[in-house]
């Protein structure tokens, strides 16, 4: 009964499996409308490394089922069940935008196997009563209420993906479309705009390392910097740069990476 429960769960599909078999594990989960392309930067500085790429549920070849919210737990779920299947003993956990934050539930709850969690330009809010700047406050509450208006007009936004993704370096890091909509608009409404991230940081017990450009429209500095109190907790801030992961960024990152596989 179990493993008939355990096949049935929903899985994130696995869009790739490279590098050695004996080499350090890294998993990498994408962002909101993205895909497994953002991680090629990072997969060019690990050439020693088994690297294994996962696509958001509702996303890319992952299944988008009809009943699903979209909430962060869901998320998390999914990635839990890929990970089930590839019996992973020993691995670091990546996690992009969105993908950070599942990251974060999944390793929260599900320890075993994992050595460290990297969430890289991860979009962590908290209630904005809770920053003590007032800066800090407004945006806050600017990012929520831009987030309420792409959820509220998809053409608007569909297009706006297009006129962005022309913009990005490579194809594939953002794309809005009518398949991959509902797994869109209801991920931001019950996993970016309800997400227990913070909380869910605080309590993984593996060591965490936040990486991020100064650039990023999408990071709360302040909050980040709450976070990196914590004593398990690592920020590492990369100059001019933004959301994407480009090659500054994507260095910072290998860098995290082999950092932490020689703990």
């Amino acid at each position: 009964m179990v493993a008939t429960l355990l096949r049935r769960r929903t899985a994130l599909h696995v869009a790739s499996d490279t590098g050695p078999r004996d080499g350090p594990v890294v998993v990498m989960v994408h962002g909101i409308a993205s895909s497994t392309a953002t991680f090629a930067p990072v997969a060019r500085e690990l050439p020693g490394f088994r690297i294994i790429t996962l696509e958001l549920l509702g996303f890319g070849r992952s299944t988008a089922p009809s009943t699903s919210r979209y909430t962060i737990d869901e998320h998390a779920a999914a990635l839990d069940a890929a990970l089930d299947r590839l019996r992973l003993r020993d691995f670091v956990l990546v996690g992009h935008s969105l993908g950070a934050l599942a990251a974060s539930r999944y390793a929260a709850g599900h320890p075993r196997g994992l050595s460290a969690v990297i969430l890289v330009s991860a979009p962590i809010y908290v209630p904005a009563a809770v920053l003590p700047d007032g800066a800090a406050r407004a945006a806050m509450g600017l990012y929520l209420r831009s987030y309420d208006y792409l959820r509220a007009n998809k053409h608007f936004t569909m297009r706006l993906s297009r006129f962005v993704s022309r913009l990005l370096p490579v194809a594939g890091l953002l794309d809005v479309n009518d398949r991959n909509w509902t797994a869109f608009e209801k991920s931001l409404k019950n996993a970016v705009e309800s997400q227990t991230s913070v909380a869910d940081i605080a309590t993984i017990d593996v060591p965490v390392e936040i990486v991020y450009g100064t650039l990023d429209p999408f990071v709360v500095p302040d909050v980040v910097s709450l976070l990196g109190a914590l004593r398990h907790v690592r920020v590492r801030r990369v100059p001019f740069s933004s959301h994407v992961i480009g090659r500054a960024l994507a260095a910072a990152v290998a860098e995290s990476i082999e950092r932490c596989t020689k703990r």
